[in-house]
């Protein structure tokens, strides 16, 4: 199982968390996300490894940027 946290900028309310978690989702592999627009955390449990520049491009097609951290 590979986990990974990363720090989303401008998330602001539960719509944002939304937008963000329909696009992660459709990365391979996750399974699990948790995104909190309070804290600006996206945390991502998956099956197999996490391809990063996947997940930061699907945070940005939801319209943030995000780092790992």
């Amino acid at each position: 199982m590979d986990q990974r946290e990363y720090q989303v900028t401008g998330m602001t309310c539960g719509h944002c968390e939304m937008s963000v978690r329909e696009e992660v989702e459709q990365v391979a592999g996750v399974e699990k996300i948790d995104v909190s627009a309070q804290t600006g955390k996206l945390v991502l449990s998956a099956s197999q490894p996490l391809d990063d520049a996947a997940v930061l491009a699907a945070v940005g097609e939801a319209g943030y940027q995000a780092v790992r951290v």
